[in-house]
């Protein structure tokens, strides 16, 4: 019998419109995931005008990728090179005003042997060569044309420019300012050691100062380096004559502590400046030793991490040990023997000649 009129059943084929709203699904998730796959790849002109920059695929990898895996680094590689610390081998010009650079140094160095020049600011006397307003008028001696001449050295590449600086041996100086910056004996006059030289007094600010003020000049003027030398006590003549001041409570700690302080105060003022800062021992400073080691304030392990560099004399000290010394009292300081001829170094080791 059959059903109503009208009202058979239809299972055939479902409605087109569900098919085509599965794949526009479909369609829309795909497009939204290529944005965003390739949205880091959208650069602009500069029009501002955005387009594609697709990476360079390279057909030597394997996988297509271009890229290079950390296990098979690419062919362009490089390395950094730390910077070599250039030795030198330094001559020392005479002491005096400088008037003509080049002749002075084609004396000390002829045929270019020696790649830097020592020249002396302050002498053992305490005689200035350059122009200073931290000297005693009657310190300063300078001649018409020195300042050029200088300037001339200072200004040529070829050349490593030393400073060098003798700090508180100093009869100038001392006896300009007994009160202020002069060692006083303990009478309260001026104190002769047993060469009969005057001296600053460490212990004195200004004393101090003065030779901080002359180092930063030559910094300031464009020397590579500076070279202190006398930065102690006096060691010859009556030492117990002479007035130590506050560092007469704790001796021979409180001398070394002097001494280290006002390392450490011209350290900190030639920090601003591209400048090494060395110092010249004597060999008896250099030789824990020595008993005068204890008047002269200087201990070669306090001195050194303060130092780029510590000169000391070649003849009879044995430089292999003292170069150990060094190197445990800090790696970074180098040794340069003093030589009263050239040739007794290994190649390529510092040295400066000083006859």
């Amino acid at each position: 019998m059959g059903g109503p009129r009208g009202y058979s059943s239809y299972h055939g084929k479902g409605p087109k419109w569900k098919i085509l709203l599965a794949v526009l699904l479909v369609l829309v998730i795909l497009g939204a995931v290529a944005v965003i796959r390739l949205q880091k790849y959208v650069v602009y002109d500069d029009s501002d005008r955005p387009r594609l920059d697709l990476p360079q695929f390279s057909k030597d990898q394997p996988d297509g990728s271009g890229s290079t895996s950390a296990d098979e680094p690419g062919d362009a590689s490089f390395t950094i090179e730390e910077p070599e610390q250039k030795s030198i081998q330094a001559a020392a010009l005479p002491v005096g005003p400088l008037t003509n650079w080049k002749a002075a140094w084609a004396v000390v160095s002829p045929g270019g042997a020696y790649n830097a020049a020592v020249y002396t600011v302050k002498d053992t006397d305490g005689f200035v060569y350059i122009d200073s307003q931290a000297a005693p008028p009657s310190a300063v001696k300078t001649v018409e044309g020195s300042a050029a001449a200088l300037g001339d050295m200072l200004k040529d590449e070829g050349v490593y420019a030393i400073a060098k600086i003798a700090c508180f041996r100093d009869s100038v100086a001392s006896s300009a300012d007994l009160a202020g910056k002069g060692l006083k004996n303990t009478g309260g006059y001026v104190f002769y050691d047993g060469n009969n030289d005057r001296w600053l007094a460490p212990s004195k600010e200004e004393a101090r100062q003065y030779l901080v003020d002359l180092a930063t000049a030559c910094a300031a003027a464009g020397f590579d380096e500076i070279l202190l030398t006398d930065v102690s006590y006096p060691t010859a003549g009556k030492l117990n004559k002479i007035d130590y001041g506050p560092a007469a409570t704790g001796l021979p700690d409180s001398l070394r502590q002097g001494i280290n302080a006002f390392l450490t105060e011209m350290k900190a003022a030639l920090a601003e400046y591209d400048v090494k800062l060395s110092i010249m021992l004597p060999p008896e400073g250099a030789d824990p030793a020595s008993m005068l080691t204890d008047v002269s304030g200087q201990s070669l392990e306090d001195i050194a991490p303060l130092m780029d560099r510590v000169y000391v004399s070649g003849e009879g000290i044995a430089l292999d040990s003292l170069r150990t010394r060094l190197a445990a009292a800090s790696k970074d300081t180098e040794l340069v023997p003093v030589l009263a001829q050239p040739g007794t170094t290994e190649d390529g080791e510092s040295y400066l000649l000083a006859p």
